[in-house]
């Protein structure tokens, strides 16, 4: 797997000056390595979130990789300085900046350098989810289909302040958990703070994460976005801790079903079902 970094450090740090790619043994490569892994095939680009370094990130990406059913599509990791600095899962309102910054670099880095991709799609977990939507509006070419899962971002934000990156994309995704103690408890605070300090209204809006999109809803969003309070899905549960993932479950396109024993493997199985719609 090459993973795209927009990282300076392992471990904090803030963000690069240019991306620079990797692959998953820490080796560096080349930007021809990139093109022979993307040219003339789908891409699908997935990131991590808030309060990961670069070993955890490789780790939760590339374990998460291999439970994906795709057939012969490029998947591309990136990694980028979403790394606490200050106090864990408070100070995230300033990392969004990390987010931001790092979501502009991928883009312009897409528009020089993915010309020969096929289609490009994205998929985020967290507060990877501003970095991506970042990087979406900032792209010169519609994006295939984009995936937010426990994205710790407002639920307004696809039709208030990313509505133009939105509009970029042919098919969007969320997936949301009430069960997710991270988003009930840390992101309305952080958020009000960050409401304050950095962007957005000084108004406590719940996360996407959590309780899904407010309407009016995109044209283009699917309808399924809410996991079932019965599963006690957790923010932790989206992306692998160990590498690889125990299992693999068969692409799935709708749910509720049966509560997945392997909960990695089931957010991997609807990314690869929705991926792969007509």
């Amino acid at each position: 797997m090459l993973l795209l970094s927009t990282r300076v450090l392992p471990r904090g740090g803030g963000v690069s000056q240019a991306v620079s790619v990797w692959d998953d043994g820490n080796h560096p490569r080349t930007l021809a390595d990139l093109f022979k892994e993307i040219q003339g095939r789908d891409v699908l680009l997935v990131t991590h979130g808030f309060s990961v370094s670069q070993a955890e990130g490789e780790t939760n990406l590339g374990g998460w990789n291999t439970g994906l059913t795709l057939g012969d599509v490029a998947v591309l990791g990136i990694l980028w300085p979403g790394d606490s600095r200050w106090i864990p899962k408070v100070d995230y309102v300033v990392e969004g900046n990390e987010a931001m910054a790092s979501g502009k670099l991928i883009a312009d880095f897409i528009n020089n350098n993915f010309t020969d991709a096929l289609s490009i799609s994205f998929a985020s977990h967290s507060l990877g989810a501003r970095m991506v939507l970042q990087a979406v509006g900032g792209i010169n070419r519609t994006i295939r289909t984009l995936f937010l899962m426990a994205s710790a971002i407002d639920n307004t934000c696809l039709n208030n302040e990313f509505s133009a990156a939105v509009s970029n994309v042919q098919r969007l995704s969320v997936i949301a958990s009430r069960s997710d103690d991270v988003l009930k408890w840390a992101f309305p605070t952080g958020n009000f703070l960050g409401g304050l300090i950095s962007r957005g209204t000084p108004y406590v809006h719940e996360a996407l994460g959590r309780e899904g999109p407010v309407s009016p809803y995109p044209a283009n969003l699917h309808t399924g976005w809410q996991i079932p309070d019965e599963w006690n899905y957790g923010h932790e549960n989206y992306l692998p801790e160990t590498n690889p993932i125990s299992s693999v479950m068969a692409a799935i396109v709708d749910f509720p079903g049966l509560e997945p024993t392997d909960k990695p493997s089931w957010s991997a199985a609807v990314v690869g079902g929705r991926f792969s719609e007509p």
